[in-house]
């Protein structure tokens, strides 16, 4: 088996930090970043040129790579910056209004329930949270739990696969498979899935899904991929009007996927171009292997956390999570200031997080961290809640 042991070396994460929270924003591998960088330079030394002429070729090579990862065709893949700018899109193209429902959980990130519901309220449709305790108990009863929520007015259903507040995997396949039965769209919130996750676009067999590549799959900040069933392509509008949009157009990929995503003013493509090369690096590092010693360490961790507190974890078992997970704690009055101060305290970078009225921390386990890491966190949280 591949031992984490040296990938430490390959990140330029501050040595002084114990950094337990990958799943905010991700970290990006010094060999990946020199590529970003290389493409940054070969930009800047002739940009008419680059974006000009050898960046769709450039795009297509790149989306060729992240799709056949991701079990796609690369037509049905487009580049975008970040998730929520994705559901954006999705959203604001659907033609929901009075009498409409979109069903998701009480589990979703805020800014994309911010999404649906300054769209519910401007065009009238219901924004409705179906209710999924924790603990969960099985898959099964998860969508049952969910499926509850389906009324005859249900249009859309948006849901996480990795929920970011309680890090819960959700049966996304059975969800997409019984919502496509019953006549309804279901839109993925996949931000946490790949490169923690094998992902299979055809298997899980959703309308749309959309993934940060910046997280788990160790790629630069501002790149993430959007995923659109074929014959939906024609659903989407765009959210920013330019060049791939009318009868004038300048851009043109053969669908409304790539016609409004490939171009959408000058930016800097770099940090999509150099996916193939995080892609690269994490099969180069044998990360199946990587991804199980990180699993088996966050599995070891929520266990002493739980003997810690003697508070039930949120899952029966460790087959709900993968690299990220939460624990719950004991309650704590002001849970900024709590942070805050843990950080100024231990040098120890891990979040904090509250859900429906409960307190957890949220550990991500990359393939950086080491036991010793573990160590450190248990140690705080000890001192803190326990020590006399």
């Amino acid at each position: 088996m591949y031992s984490m042991n040296n990938l430490r070396a390959l990140f330029s994460l501050d040595p002084d930090v114990v950094f337990l929270n990958h799943g905010s924003f991700g970290a990006t591998p010094l060999p990946v970043l020199e590529v970003y960088q290389q493409w940054q330079q070969r930009l800047e030394r002739q940009p008419v040129r680059f974006l000009a002429t050898e960046l769709p070729d450039l795009l297509a090579e790149a989306r060729t790579t992240l799709a056949d990862y991701v079990g796609a065709a690369a037509s049905d893949v487009a580049f975008i910056p970040n998730a929520t700018f994705g559901v954006n899109l999705i959203a604001r193209s659907l033609p929901l209004g009075p009498g409409d429902e979109v069903l998701t959980t009480d589990h979703e990130y805020g800014a994309c329930d911010n999404v649906w519901t300054f769209l519910s309220q401007k065009q009238g449709f219901s924004y409705k949270k179906q209710p999924v305790p924790l603990p969960i108990q099985s898959p099964d009863e998860v969508v049952d739990q969910f499926w509850q929520g389906v009324t005859d007015r249900t249009r859309v259903i948006f849901i996480s696969h990795i929920s970011s507040a309680t890090a819960v995997t959700f049966p996304i396949a059975q969800i997409c498979a019984r919502a496509r039965q019953a006549g309804i769209l279901t839109i993925v919130d996949g931000a946490h899935t790949v490169g923690q996750i094998p992902l299979d676009m055809a298997a899980i067999d959703a309308d749309f899904y959309l993934s940060n590549a910046h997280k788990w799959l160790c790629s630069p900040k501002g790149s993430a991929f959007m995923y659109a069933r074929h014959e939906l392509h024609h659903l989407l509008e765009p959210l920013v009007v330019s060049w791939g949009w009318g009868e004038n157009k300048q851009f043109s990929y053969g669908s409304n996927l790539l016609d409004y995503l490939q171009w959408m003013g000058t930016g800097d493509p770099s940090a999509y171009l150099a996916v193939p090369a995080a892609i690269a690096f994490q099969q180069e590092h044998h990360w199946p292997d990587i991804r199980r010693q990180c699993h088996e360490l966050l599995r070891q961790a929520v266990t002493r956390i739980g003997d810690l507190t003697g508070l039930e974890s949120p899952c029966p078992d460790d087959s709900y999570y993968h690299q990220m997970a939460v624990a719950p704690l004991p309650a704590i009055p002001d849970l900024v200031a709590f942070k805050a101060r843990f950080y100024d305290t231990y040098r120890v970078e891990v979040p904090f997080t509250e859900w429906n009225g409960r307190q957890f921390v949220r550990i991500s386990v990359q393939g950086y961290n080491s036991s010793s890491d573990i160590d450190a966190l248990v140690d705080a949280l000890n001192e803190q809640f326990f020590a006399p």
